[in-house]
């Protein structure tokens, strides 16, 4: 009996004694969860998991093609608040400013709403004088062009077929002469009535929006509380700044593209210089494809007037524009407003142009960027949304 009691002692000194604390969590330890079972279990499992989200995608999918499909069919009301928003986002800088200067705030708004027309108005007679009264003859230099292109290729070292050149100029014709180019966006600046309409609604709404704009967006976010409140408040600032700088930053590229190709134009002396600076402001507001555009019409047209030598001197002047513009000019004026991949701002030209035409081309991108401006402060003001958070570094 003694050994046994011996080794008993021996056994509980070994044994490490629990601390309290210890105790009571040992006691209050949560019972295991109970493994799902029948119908729940199916959808635990990875596949399950996969199927759970594809729903929720599914689902998120088809609201936005309600909303998109509500817009479309609403695009004489939802283009001009759109137009609306992101002009009082470009000029809202000035109506604070004559506020901060004494003036009433209904006169710092219709100072900032008349100079807005004014400069639109003049823009839009620009347009008018400087490329619809020629329009014809540009659209008929630019064919002749794609003409005369097709003699110098056919002694090229690579083959060009008839058969591709003719559809390349086809294409090119039902550009030049469709409604989009011809009646759309250039002669669309004439007296109709859902042109006079939408701007009409354009002006109203940016009237309230200039004069009330904070305090509707306060409105809005009444529902909204603690965080969210904080959320809708950043976003909101956020999407403004970002719609606001845009617009500015690429005003100010248009024009210096314009005044830099049209230098260039009338020193090699190529024809209808005006119409065609004119032509590279308006195609500057829609980014990557605009340049393009006009330098393949300077070209054009100096290759018929002119010559190739003078056509290819054509090309390197807004080529060498662009490159001054995009390396040196753009950083400084746009920063880090778009910050979009460049995939990304072909993907949206291509919607806002299947969607709602020329007009899409414009607003796509912007907006794409405000949205992406949203996400990266949604959860802080430099915390982006978890699932847009980089989770490790990239590489070069």
């Amino acid at each position: 009996m003694g050994g046994v009691g011996r080794r008993r002692a021996r056994r509980s000194e070994r044994r490490p004694e629990r601390r309290p604390d210890e105790e009571r969590a040992v006691e209050t330890k949560a019972p295991a969860d109970p493994e799902p079972r029948g119908a729940s279990k199916l959808w635990s499992t990875g596949f399950g998991q996969v199927a759970t989200r594809s729903l929720q995608v599914l689902a998120v999918i088809a609201v936005a093609a309600v909303l998109i499909f509500i817009g479309a069919r609403l695009t004489l009301v939802v283009i001009p608040v759109l137009i609306a928003l992101v002009f009082a986002a470009a000029i809202s800088p000035l109506v604070s400013w004559l506020r901060r200067r004494g003036v009433a705030s209904i006169l710092a708004t219709w100072i900032a709403l008349l100079a807005l027309v004014a400069i639109l108005v003049g823009v839009m007679w620009l347009v008018v004088l400087a490329v619809v009264n020629q329009w014809d003859e540009l659209q008929s230099q630019a064919l002749d062009g794609i003409d005369s292109l097709q003699s110098y290729v056919q002694d090229l070292p690579f083959q060009i077929s008839s058969e591709q050149i003719s559809s390349v100029r086809e294409s090119a014709t039902g550009l030049l002469q469709s409604s989009a180019v011809g009646s759309g966006a250039i002669a669309g600046v004439s007296q109709t009535a859902n042109f006079v309409t939408g701007f009409f609604i354009m002006v109203v709404v940016l009237f309230f929006f200039l004069k009330d704009g904070p305090a509707i967006w306060e409105f809005l976010l009444r529902p909204f509380s603690g965080e969210a409140y904080d959320r809708g408040r950043r976003v909101g600032s956020a999407t403004i700044q970002t719609l606001g700088n845009y617009v500015r930053g690429t005003a100010i590229i248009a024009v210096a593209d314009a005044v830099g190709i049209g230098i260039g134009l009338a020193i090699v002396g190529v024809p209808l210089a005006i119409p065609l600076s004119v032509l590279v402001f308006l195609l500057a507001f829609i980014p990557l494809v605009g340049a393009t555009l006009a330098g393949i019409l300077a070209a054009l047209v100096a290759l018929v007037a002119l010559g190739p030598v003078e056509a290819l001197i054509v090309v390197a002047i807004v080529v060498g524009v662009n490159q001054l513009e995009g390396n040196f000019l753009q950083p400084v004026v746009m920063g880090r407003t778009l910050s979009l991949h460049p995939l990304v701002i072909l993907i949206a030209l291509t919607a806002g142009t299947v969607l709602v035409g020329i007009t899409g081309a414009v607003l796509a991108v912007p907006i794409a960027a405000s949205i992406w401006r949203a996400i990266q402060v949604w959860d802080g003001p430099d915390l982006p949304a978890k699932f847009a958070r980089q989770k490790r570094a990239e590489t070069v």
